[in-house]
């Protein structure tokens, strides 16, 4: 690959390939994979993931919010897209652009029939997610009557499939209450085909859940993390393969003395004579203050240089006493082989927040 020579975000097609394949594989032949693409993809650039998982028939996008799902559109994606928290202002355009909202609440289904019947739609597709542990979204069980009686009698809206979410499948410390919530699932599934006499398709299984509990994969399962190469274990994470990896580049040394100090606030202080790097990236590019005085780090000619003082909005600054490098070399802050996840841990934090966090200002290069 070539060096960076600037602040880049490289994303890797084939890897994203790579981890689609391995986790269909643990999959039923007829089970379908919805890829779930909100924060821009998790941070990669959604547009351009999906049309490459679209190459590869997956059967459904997941986005968190309509406009989301109006990017996809307005770039042709065809596939079938799953809004997970609509609100109510948007029902127009999401109807108007075929998404398909999650109806999560009374007050939404309710505004969602509304709309519908104002418009003489018939027969539109919804998802109605159910409460099972997460407490975060959701009906919850004893709902059921009220939300099927609501649906029987308004032609305009079809249930397409029932879903929930798993609150901590990667941790089998939880494991009897991942279990708990399958079976709560599957007793709210009963329940509802018996009032309905309907059997929409099933979904409950994020990425962890995929790997794990193979018994609660059911019609279709939704992938995030684990796409962009991600398991949540260390097992796991050796068998995917990041796809992003953020690039920058030594814009100029100094060499300070003791009890010289760097950058806002003076945060460090020299204990002898050292040498620093200045990288152009900072918390408008999405690498927090939570990594800096010596949370996070970069590597820079394969040694790790930590981040020294307060991240600046456009800049880091990074110790290299000890690394042999010049101005204009290249710079690491994560990759596939260090990883997202290996500096978020030392940050206290999740792969999740840090890949998420790359700003759009920052350059995308896609090699397929």
């Amino acid at each position: 690959m070539p060096k960076a020579q600037e602040t880049v975000l490289e994303i890797d097609l084939s890897a994203l390939t790579h981890n689609y394949n391995y986790l269909k594989s643990k999959l039923q032949p007829k089970t379908k994979f919805l890829a779930v693409v909100k924060a821009f993809a998790y941070g990669s650039d959604s547009v351009e993931i999906a049309k490459h998982l679209e190459k590869l028939n997956v059967d459904y996008f997941a986005v968190a919010y309509v406009k989301e799902g109006v990017a996809l559109r307005d770039a042709g994606i065809k596939t079938p897209i799953l809004v997970l928290h609509p609100q109510s202002i948007n029902f127009n355009t999401l109807i108007n652009r075929c998404l398909e909202p999650s109806i999560y609440s009374n007050h939404v289904l309710d505004e969602f029939i509304k709309i519908t019947e104002e418009l003489d739609v018939q027969d539109y597709p919804i998802h109605l997610k159910f409460n099972t542990g997460l407490n975060r979204l959701g009906f919850k069980d004893k709902e059921i009557e009220n939300v099927v009686s609501k649906i029987k009698h308004s032609p305009s809206v079809k249930i397409k499939s029932l879903f929930s979410h798993l609150a901590a499948s990667e941790d089998f410390n939880e494991l009897h209450f991942t279990q708990f919530q399958i079976k709560t699932f599957q007793h709210i599934a009963k329940q509802f085909e018996n009032l309905s006499g309907e059997k929409p398709w099933l979904h409950l299984c994020n990425t962890s859940g995929i790997l794990n509990y193979p018994e609660a994969h059911f019609n279709m399962v939704r992938s995030g993390i684990g796409l962009y190469g991600f398991g949540n274990s260390v097992e796991e994470d050796k068998n995917l393969k990041p796809i992003a990896s953020l690039k920058s580049i030594v814009s100029q040394i100094h060499t300070i003395e003791k009890d010289e100090t760097v950058g806002y606030n003076r945060a460090y202080t020299s204990q002898g004579t050292e040498r620093t790097a200045t990288i152009p990236i900072g918390h408008a590019d999405g690498i927090n203050r939570i990594y800096g005085n010596g949370n996070g780090f970069v590597v820079i000619n394969n040694k790790k240089a930590p981040i020294i003082g307060n991240v600046c909005m456009d800049m880091i600054m990074v110790n290299v006493t000890d690394i042999e490098c010049k101005e204009g070399d290249e710079v690491i802050i994560f990759n596939s082989e260090y990883k997202a996840s290996n500096l978020s841990e030392n940050a206290k934090t999740i792969s999740y927040e840090i890949i998420t966090a790359v700003s759009q200002r920052v350059k995308r290069i896609f090699l397929s």
